[in-house]
């Protein structure tokens, strides 16, 4: 039995959330900021401000990608693995990756908006298709 296609937007969006914690973490080091923090505090008004957003934007990988990881599941337990699916499922990878490089880098919160809301739609048709399957194949 081959694996589900489906399968492999949630390696890559798994994948991707590995990556910016890494980049999260290499960003807040000591050493990459050049200067050691101290016990005193310092630092602590720099983690209020720029370093945040890139915390952010891993904790954004954590909500809305929590319910397509089940809904892509769900799919597959279906065996509804149809090309939509599959086109919407990357579509809401790729849109997300977008989501998160537009946060780190030119902070355009219409363009974040924008890439969302796609993401979003995507995630809502997948939603759908399910429930539809799930309608049309029940009893």
């Amino acid at each position: 039995m081959h694996p589900s296609p489906l399968l492999g937007p949630i390696v890559a969006l798994v994948a991707w959330s590995i990556v910016m914690l890494v980049w999260h973490a290499v960003a807040r080091s000591p050493i990459v900021r050049g200067r050691l923090r101290d016990d005193a505090g310092e630092g602590d008004s720099e983690r209020e401000g720029r370093p945040n957003w890139r915390t952010n934007n891993y904790l954004h990988l954590m909500g809305q990608p929590t319910i397509f990881y089940a809904i892509v599941f769900a799919l597959v337990l279906m065996g509804f693995d149809r090309p939509i699916n599959l086109y919407l499922a990357w579509g809401y990878v790729g849109l997300r990756i977008a989501h998160s490089i537009a946060r780190e880098t030119v902070r355009d919160l219409r363009l974040r908006d924008i890439l969302f809301l796609l993401a979003t739609v995507c995630l809502a048709c997948l939603t759908v298709h399910a429930g539809l399957f799930l309608l049309h194949h029940h009893g």
